[in-house]
């Protein structure tokens, strides 16, 4: 297993859809397993395969609720069906969420409350995650990766236009660039 780099916003990967699964290999194993690996030391509690470069349909998951059960895997080709989002604006303090590919920033963005997701495992079993809270909004936010969207993409106008600026000040946003958890300290 191997920690890989993960892309920072702008890098092209990370804006375009990914590729369906089309056979689970050993390097597609090996891939999962360094992302669980990579996730871990960032850490994050989500990471999908565009974030180290590959633009394939596939994200790790692991979170640990307030009682410390754990809950972690992956899925492959997923399909996610959501309830709406309740209407009106984020809550800054309970609905801010970060990115391993935006590192050590967080913004408010309202999600739907409820997921499922369905896809295979990378033993080719089948996979339904059913979920609320914060368990969707993981659900919610890896998906977005998978279809070249960043959470970036989705916050009002006003965060908008604070992570340009973050952006620009960090010379992100171009091509190429990334960050390798145990190396470089960007979300601590």
């Amino acid at each position: 297993m191997a920690v890989l780099p993960i892309r920072i916003w702008g890098d092209p990967v990370l804006h375009a859809p990914a590729a369906e699964v089309a056979e689970i290999t050993d390097e597609i194993r090996t891939l999962v397993s360094d992302m669980y690996e990579t996730m871990d030391a960032a850490p994050g509690v989500g990471l999908a395969a565009p974030q180290v470069g590959v633009a394939l349909r596939i994200y790790v998951y692991s979170f640990e609720d307030d009682d410390g059960r754990p809950w972690r895997g992956e899925i492959l080709n997923p399909e996610l069906l959501m309830t709406p989002p309740t209407p009106g604006h984020p809550d800054e303090d309970e609905e801010s969420e970060g990115c391993l590919s935006f590192p050590g920033e967080r913004f408010p963005l309202r999600r739907s409350d409820r997921v499922i997701v369905t896809g295979t495992d990378v033993r080719g079993d089948s996979v339904r995650v059913d979920v609320d809270g914060w368990r969707a909004r993981i659900m919610q936010h890896e998906f977005d990766h998978l279809d070249g969207i960043i959470y970036i993409d989705r916050v009002s106008d006003g965060d908008w236009k604070t992570a340009q600026k973050i952006s620009k000040k960090r010379g992100w946003g171009k091509p190429g660039q990334a960050w390798t958890p145990g190396i470089d300290d960007l979300e601590g």
